[in-house]
């Protein structure tokens, strides 16, 4: 499964790279916001420098004209580039007009399986199901994410299955598990994969056995 890091921050970007498990990047206009960007072409052209995966970078307009006009915009700013549409009447006409313009897409905010299946039909190269959103209301997020990799499977459908709204590690492991080509998750996500209490106090101790041989030396 790749990793993916949802963010807009360069230094978090440079770091998850230099790790050497950073497989790509999403991106949106709120954290575009929240990182305090103005120019956003110019900044996804920097994200797309940092990573040689794909860089989803969000439309902004909600009609199919302003999608498919933006799309083709943010296509251009560099070969890496998916383009991150909106579920929406419109936006699965836009998915199908770039996809057959030979630009890659990314639909985004899934929460349900025929919203899916109808993206996936349409051409999207990637659907994105939103995990962490529906937990919050009640539902288990990750039985989307199994239910659709039914649906690609069953019906031999190309696009690739990417868990989005992932909160926490145990997120990133069930989304393995369901079947996900790609995980999206916040940078302080990613660093928690990392840590586990008896991997830290096992190396805690194998370091003082070995100050404690020294001091004898």
């Amino acid at each position: 499964m790749q990793f993916f890091l949802d963010t807009a921050q360069l230094a978090e970007i440079e770091q998850a790279a230099a790790w050497g498990i950073l497989d790509g990047v999403t991106t949106n206009p709120s954290l575009m916001a929240k990182a305090g960007v103005r120019d956003f072409a110019a900044h996804y052209q920097a994200i797309a420098r940092l990573t040689p995966g794909p860089v989803s970078a969000e439309v902004i307009g909600v009609s199919y004209a302003d999608m498919v006009a933006e799309g083709r915009q943010l296509a251009s700013l560099a070969p890496n580039i998916v383009v991150k549409i909106p579920f929406l009447p419109d936006g699965v006409r836009a998915i199908r007009t770039l996809s057959a313009e030979g630009i890659r897409t990314n639909c985004t905010l899934i929460f349900s399986p025929i919203q899916a299946l109808i993206a996936a039909k349409a051409g999207a190269t990637y659907l994105s199901p939103f995990v962490g959103r529906l937990d919050d209301i009640g539902h288990e997020g990750m039985a989307l994410v199994r239910t659709i990799r039914q649906l690609l499977d069953t019906y031999k459908l190309p696009a690739k299955l990417l868990a989005a709204s992932l909160r926490h590690p145990r997120h990133v492991l069930e989304a393995a598990l369901a079947g996900a080509d790609c995980a999206t998750m916040p940078f302080a996500v990613m660093q928690q994969l990392f840590s586990h209490p008896l991997t830290e106090k096992g190396l805690a101790q194998f370091l003082a056995d070995y100050a404690q041989l020294q001091s004898h030396a």
